[in-house]
């Protein structure tokens, strides 16, 4: 059976083609959209574990799979093998029967790249494969930039998810109730609202225990419980803005349920807006929990995470490799976070929809 397959109104094709002419925007979503995709498989660009490993006529792939000891490769432990070394030990086996293929970075976020030596910050070395230097005890730059890329989108996506649900919920209830109830709320927030962000994290980082730490969902529930409040205020305006359509009138008098006639009538007529704040919210999380871990107060040690390495390359500045790697990325990410949010916002700006007919 052939199912019909869903196709875009001509609007909202208008309004993609519009995005797709606006070269920087779309480039830097490419760029964006790629890098994403391959934090995502991070494991197969950036592991200790092999790829693939042939060992007396048999397959193995450790990347995903369960952890191998050394006595199953031939060596004399017990523990996880180091792959790096089983590659040096297939290497020099003249027969080449057995061999090992590592990530382009064969090292993970959290180990120590140089064992039995001094914990020091080393200069990038292509011997070596630290591609960008190794930290003040001794691991992989550019594996703790990735790793912490990719908790940095964790963090984003849930935070859009978490801000977007309440503040869109309650902003939609205020616009279309409006009276006692939206002045009520509205007073609610404003006391809310100056409650001081900082010393709430400080406050929670000092009593929450340590065997928990500040990890990614206290964290997280700390900064959405201070950021929801921008959303509220802009559909309270787009729903008082909307409410008053014959279309809502319409669906009122036919009997629609007050779920019905927002989530349903009211919501996606204000959608394609929200849309362009997307990409700005994606930047303002990246950049709150860059700054939290940069002061200490964020995701617990040794989590990959750019403010920590931000936070070491300040404290090693005879070591220019750390804070150029971290402030680099950062810089990276966030400019093109802003081109696509730039584009987004003027490809959905109905005043320039005439520019595009």
């Amino acid at each position: 059976m052939n199912l019909p397959r869903p196709r875009l109104d001509p609007l909202t094709r208008k309004k993609l083609q519009r995005f797709r002419s606006i070269r920087r925007g779309y480039v830097a979503f490419l760029i964006l959209a790629t890098a994403v995709v391959l934090s995502l498989a991070a494991e197969l660009l950036v592991n200790s574990r092999a790829l693939v490993v042939r060992h007396e006529g048999r397959w193995h792939f450790p990347t995903y799979g369960r952890i191998h000891t050394g006595k199953e490769f031939g060596l004399d432990y017990a523990y996880e093998v180091n792959y790096r070394e089983l590659r040096r030990k297939f290497a020099a086996d003249p027969s080449g029967k057995n061999w090992v293929l590592l990530p382009p970075v064969p090292y993970n976020p959290l180990e120590n790249c140089h064992p039995g030596e001094t914990f020091r910050p080393r200069p990038p070395d292509w011997a070596r494969q630290n591609f960008l230097g190794t930290d003040q005890i001794n691991r992989d730059i550019l594996a703790r930039l990735v790793y912490g890329f990719r908790n940095a989108l964790a963090f984003a996506a849930a935070f859009i998810v978490l801000t977007y649900a309440v503040g869109i919920s309650l902003g939609c209830l205020m616009g279309y109730f409006g009276g006692w109830f939206d002045l009520l709320v509205q007073r609610l927030i404003e006391i809310w609202s100056n409650i001081p962000f900082l010393f709430v994290v400080i406050i929670v980082a000092s009593i929450v225990p340590a065997g928990i730490g500040m990890n990614l969902g206290v964290l997280l529930a700390i900064v959405v419980l201070f950021s929801w409040t921008g959303m509220t205020y802009y559909m309270r305006s787009a729903t008082y803005r909307e409410k008053a359509r014959d279309y809502v009138h319409a669906a009122q008098v036919l009997g629609a349920s007050t779920p019905r006639i927002l989530f349903r009538h009211i919501l996606p007529n204000v959608l394609s807006t929200i849309v362009t704040f997307i990409p700005f919210t994606i930047a303002s999380s990246i950049s709150a929990l860059t700054a939290l871990d940069f002061l200490g107060f964020g995701l617990p040690p040794p989590t990959p995470s750019w403010g920590e390495l931000l936070r070491q390359g300040t404290s090693n500045l005879q070591s220019p490799w750390i804070v150029a790697s971290a402030f680099s990325a950062l810089v990276l990410v966030l400019v093109l976070v802003t081109f696509i949010g730039e584009a987004i916002r003027e490809a959905f700006d109905p005043k320039k929809f005439t520019l595009y007919q």
